[in-house]
């Protein structure tokens, strides 16, 4: 039932817009940027876009590790993702905002708990961004933290299907709080970046309120030989061709006091009180470069608890859970070709304190029809698991963004 009621709020919400385009200035855009809407004294603006993802998906494991024994397949068509976005300007254009939302079952699923009233997670990013200063903004609401540069890539913008397990392992995602970022430059073309963020902890839509502690993150951003076209430091593939070799170099470290999930903004709620959580630390270094359609990405992750021992006990002293420690490192490239086909490999390791370790090998195919607007793409990964039957998995991808 709440799906419904979520639905017909979204089309009451674009009826009423529709409705009152007379008092508006309407523009139109190429394919991929959405749809204006300014205000006829030019007090505020909207940009209203859509996008989607459709994923057929097949795996197998990998009986005894040996390829001639492939079984167990699962295979699967998904509306892999779906979002409704806003953006624009209130007042000022000093004084920005964003709105995504999620629409498909998978995104919006996982809310069914008190920490989250017992609904739907339907809200990705509610933010306002005050440019104060000329070179200093505030950010507040929900959004991204600045974590590693593989989650802060929009999931329309990326090179591969999706993600690597070093980012769904150890990423720390959105949350609710304030930003402060600071941007200048030395000399001619060194870029800088500094950002901090000062959040609830425990991630995005949650309704209970702080568990633990809160979460403190600190990123530096440098770019030493000049600024990336179109923000291409955080897009997947040189769709922009760089002319000059360009490379972005990251360093982020998060502080999560009193973590109240096991992956701190993300992962199962531990189940005891604040003085018995503990407090997890995540570093992560990162890089990207571009040149002439090739592109190298690669991001290294450790996160550890203050004491050593990630175990988590409740007052009769019963373990109740574990945090999720280790490290992980990500390494990919793409070399995109006359003809906006994209060939692209992956490599990740990822080793936990508490559970098997893994490698996963990854070739894929990508065709840009209109850049990450509107393109196909496809991988074949093998994922060895220590102490454990590999897997095997082949996954095709369309997206289309307006």
């Amino acid at each position: 039932m709440r799906y419904h009621k979520i639905t017909i709020f979204i089309l009451t919400f674009y009826v009423t817009l529709l409705s009152n385009v007379g008092f508006t200035q309407i523009q139109t855009g190429s394919f991929g940027k959405g749809i204006d809407f300014i205000a006829k004294d030019s007090s505020f603006t909207m940009n209203v876009g859509m996008r989607f993802q459709a994923l057929y998906s097949n795996n197998w494991d990998v009986i005894s590790d040996d390829l001639a024994r492939l079984g167990n397949h699962s295979s699967n068509f998904l509306l892999r993702r779906s979002r409704l976005k806003f953006k624009g300007y209130a007042f000022s254009p000093k004084i920005q905002y964003k709105i995504e939302m999620a629409l498909t079952n998978r995104d919006m699923s996982g809310g069914d708990s008190p920490e989250y009233s017992n609904a739907s997670r339907l809200m990705l990013d509610a933010v306002v961004k005050w440019n104060f200063s000329k070179n200093m903004w505030l950010w507040a609401g929900q959004t991204k933290l600045p974590g590693n540069r593989e989650r802060v890539i929009s999931s329309a913008n990326m090179q591969m299907v999706d993600r690597s397990r070093l980012n769904s392992r150890f990423n720390i995602d959105r949350d609710m709080g304030i930003q402060l970022r600071h941007k200048w430059k030395l000399g001619k073309q060194f870029h800088i970046e500094e950002v901090f963020a000062f959040s609830q902890g425990e991630g995005r839509n949650i309704t209970s309120g702080n568990i633990g502690g809160y979460d403190y993150t600190f990123k530096l951003e440098i770019q030493p030989l000049g600024k990336f076209k179109s923000k291409g430091d955080f897009s997947g593939g040189d769709l922009k061709r760089e002319k000059k070799p360009k490379l972005g170099i990251g360093i982020a470290y998060d502080i999560n006091d009193r973590a109240g999930r096991d992956r701190g903004q993300l992962g199962n709620f531990l189940e005891v009180s604040s003085a018995n959580l503990k407090t997890l630390n995540t570093f992560f270094g990162d890089f990207m470069f571009k040149y002439k359609g090739f592109s190298v990405m690669g991001e290294y992750a450790h996160r550890d608890i203050g004491g050593g021992d990630n175990r988590v006990f409740d007052e009769s002293n019963t373990q109740v859970g574990s945090y999720y420690t280790g490290q992980a490192v990500n390494l990919q490239a793409g070399l995109l070709l006359k003809n906006n086909f994209e060939p692209s490999i992956r490599y990740t390791h990822v080793a936990p304190v508490s559970s098997a370790k893994e490698n996963e090998y990854t070739i894929g195919l990508s065709k840009y029809v209109v850049g990450h607007k509107l393109k196909i793409q496809t991988d074949l990964s093998y994922r060895e698991i220590e102490a454990k039957d590999d897997l095997f998995f082949y996954r095709l991808q369309f997206e289309l963004h307006f």
